[in-house]
């Protein structure tokens, strides 16, 4: 199958989604040598998570799903139970760096362990024992007053860089104002940072152990509100993930639905950026300019989809909601009337000299370190990699309705912060263009079928967020409830990416640097 020889039969997920081939692997070996195999064919690992399936089949279980040219292969590694130790698994961070935090939260949730690569705590932070794990079937959770665990205070052995004139920094997790928690510790000479490293997991909110067990409509709520700013994406690639496992098609008009809403999430968000980042860079113009472009567009959400951020529109089978006529010919005005002002603001963002000064050269990181971290969206397009769920490249062809949209990429090779603000305003420009054509083209018919679970299927949903691939891996129990949901955000990875990026820059130019990622704590932090 693909480029892989070994004797590993890989079936094709079926459904509208994006390319997806199942394997089951049978020995720790066979998992090394795949991973191997992905990463010397230029691949990628895209998520990794634990399940404790001891109710079903007395084992537990490794999923992996790694990005490849043509798509995404998930494969499976089954690991028998161990008494009171915890399963090991072959360790793949040696392979691909970014697999090491999702190996420690797997660690911390699941109980099942990598045999090498750091063994730190990842979410813990003094929430409970060491030896008690939340996603097991076993674990008691005491509704309303949680588990009955002291929270303790937590050491966490940072990485120390020693020699004459270094010193530390230590910023967060609590910052002055309204962004979530994470924690910062520089190694610095100087203001000259040496090395960023950073701790997240302070609001672990129990995501996915909320989702066992849920209903369909229950995890729908849930899965859009594991982080805010990607509602869509991640309630569309939920519904994706239950439709493959469930055999089920949404009609043609539910996807361009689907999609324009999706767009118009992406737009908002790079309005936002944007103008955070002329704010950070002391253009206080710039800021209030494109606030209230997000402004209007936001209120133009609530009017056409009920709610800001367009929570609970999209769904298993299909949309909550249908736009008529005059709705599609006021988003066709709007991205008129937003476009040009969005031109007329990047001209004076391109001739700032204050603004270049600080965008120009910093934060920077390459395409080589990209591809070694996995990274995926629009942070890894602004090194040059033409990378993208919607786009066609070799081997692959995007999920509909994008197949027929004909997606320009937008990408930059120099990968600093000037790169990441253009690859934000050409995205904004052809996501204007892909609603116009959308509006003008809506199919005609039903925007919603239903979808009936289907007892111990599987599947696997990825859609390609504003900041890069949103993951979901679903199973469906013997009950026709969720028995196992993972919600993945790219930011596992560009969080890796931001601590090179601010390397032999200086302190102050970090709040800068930060938000031309501005990755999603709550994302991480299930």
């Amino acid at each position: 199958m693909l480029f892989y020889a070994e004797p590993i039969e890989f079936t094709p997920q079926a459904g509208c989604g994006a390319p997806v081939w199942l394997g089951q692997i049978a020995e720790g070996e066979d998992l090394l040598r795949f991973a191997i195999a992905v990463h010397g064919a230029g691949g990628r690992i895209a998520a990794l998570w634990g399940e404790d399936r001891r109710r079903e089949a007395e084992r537990f279980r490794l999923n992996c799903v790694f990005g490849i040219n043509q798509g995404h292969v998930w494969v499976a590694l089954d690991l028998p139970a161990q008494g009171d130790a915890c399963p090991s698994y072959p360790d793949l961070s040696g392979i691909f760096p970014a697999a090491s935090r999702m190996q420690r939260a797997t660690r911390d949730l699941v109980g099942i362990a990598s045999d090498g690569g750091d063994q730190r705590p990842w979410l813990r932070h003094g929430g409970w024992p060491a030896d008690w794990f939340p996603l097991r079937h076993d674990s008691v959770h005491e509704v309303g007053v949680g588990v009955g665990f002291p929270n303790l205070p937590s050491d966490y052995d940072f990485v120390q860089v020693g020699g004459e004139g270094a010193h530390e920094i230590p910023v967060g997790p609590i910052h002055a104002g309204i962004i979530e928690p994470g924690h910062f510790r520089f190694s610095v000479v100087g203001e000259r940072v040496l090395r960023l490293e950073e701790r997240l997991g302070y609001q672990h909110k129990g995501v996915e152990r909320r989702l066992a067990g849920a209903d369909f409509a229950t995890g729908t709520r849930l899965i859009g509100r594991v982080s805010g700013d990607a509602t869509c994406a991640y309630a569309w690639a939920y519904a994706m993930a239950l439709e493959a496992a469930c055999g089920v098609a949404p009609p043609p008009r539910a996807l361009v639905l689907r999609a324009f809403m999706l767009e118009r999430e992406r737009i908002a968000n790079h309005l936002g950026d944007l103008g955070a980042l002329g704010n950070d860079a002391a253009f206080a113009f710039g800021l209030t300019q494109f606030m209230r472009l997000k402004e209007d567009w936001l209120r133009l959400n609530a009017e056409l989809f009920g709610h800001r951020f367009m929570m609970d529109r999209i769904v298993p089978g299909g949309v909550a909601g249908d736009l008529d006529p005059t709705a599609l010919r006021r988003v066709v005005e709007q991205c008129e009337a937003i476009g040009r002002e969005v031109k007329a603001l990047r001209a004076l963002y391109d001739e700032h000299s204050g603004l270049q000064d600080r965008f120009l050269t910093t934060g920077a990181i390459t395409a080589e370190l990209a591809r070694e971290l996995s990274m995926t969206g629009m942070a890894a397009r602004a090194t040059g990699l033409i990378l993208g769920g919607r786009c066609y490249r070799q081997g692959y062809t995007p999920p509909p309705p994008y197949d027929r949209l004909g997606v320009r990429p937008a990408t930059d090779e120099r990968g600093d912060v000037a790169a990441r603000v253009a690859v934000r305003f050409d995205e904004i420009f052809e996501s204007l263009r892909l609603l116009k054509e959308m509006a003008v083209a809506m199919p005609e018919g039903d925007v919603r079928v239903e979808i009936a679970p289907v007892p111990g299927a599987t599947g696997l949903g990825v859609v390609e967020g504003w900041r890069g691939e949103v993951i979901v891996g679903a199973r469906i129990g013997p009950d026709g409830r969720l028995a196992r949901v993972h919600p993945h955000d790219p930011s596992w990875q560009a969080w890796l990416a931001l601590e090179h990026a601010v390397m032999n820059d200086i302190v102050p130019d970090f709040p800068l640097i930060n938000k031309s990622f501005n990755l999603s704590y709550s994302g991480v932090d299930l």
